[in-house]
């Protein structure tokens, strides 16, 4: 079931939209290669949402000025999905099965939102996948590990087109 995008008190402040620059680098957790597949299913749901996601607010999205990053969202929903392929065969390398879970989509009538609602997602992959490249190293799994640095390329390519799309 898609989550619609909270609604605001009235009078409530204005956030401000978070970009990829101000993403906080931590140190990642140490994991054992039963965690790193638990993860990676969590990081594949996330994915198979991101698809869902993206899907809906091509087609959900209105006015003019979001013609260009409407095309666009649906080139993400497509790389979205080579990213759960490239996940499943990596979960699959290591021993694990694949998980089929879809995590909660966020949808909202305003399109300026959906755009902020995917760049927040996309902002989570990037925090996600920069911990899971260092995790991969720490184990030793380096075909993994160059798996993830090709998603995270892409992740970062979609964070700076919703960025320009938002004007931030």
């Amino acid at each position: 079931m898609a989550k619609p995008a909270p609604k605001k008190p009235a009078g409530a402040a204005k956030t401000k939209t978070r970009t990829a620059a101000d993403l906080e680098r931590r140190a990642p957790r140490k994991v054992t290669r039963a965690q790193i597949i638990d993860l990676l299913n969590d990081d594949l749901a996330k994915e198979f949402q991101a698809l869902v996601q993206y899907v809906q607010h091509a087609a959900a999205i209105t006015g003019p000025q979001y013609d260009a990053i409407k095309a666009e969202l649906v080139v993400h929903s497509n790389e979205e999905h080579t990213h759960a392929i490239s996940l499943a065969d990596q979960i699959d390398f290591l021993g694990g099965v694949p998980g089929v879970d879809v995590a909660e989509a966020h949808i909202s009538p305003d399109s300026k939102v959906m755009l902020e609602q995917d760049l927040e997602g996309e902002l989570d992959a990037i925090a996600r996948y920069r911990e899971r490249i260092a995790q991969a190293e720490m184990l030793q799994e380096y075909g993994l590990r160059r798996a993830l640095e090709d998603i995270l390329i892409t992740e970062e390519e979609h964070a700076r087109d919703l960025q320009d799309a938002l004007d931030l």
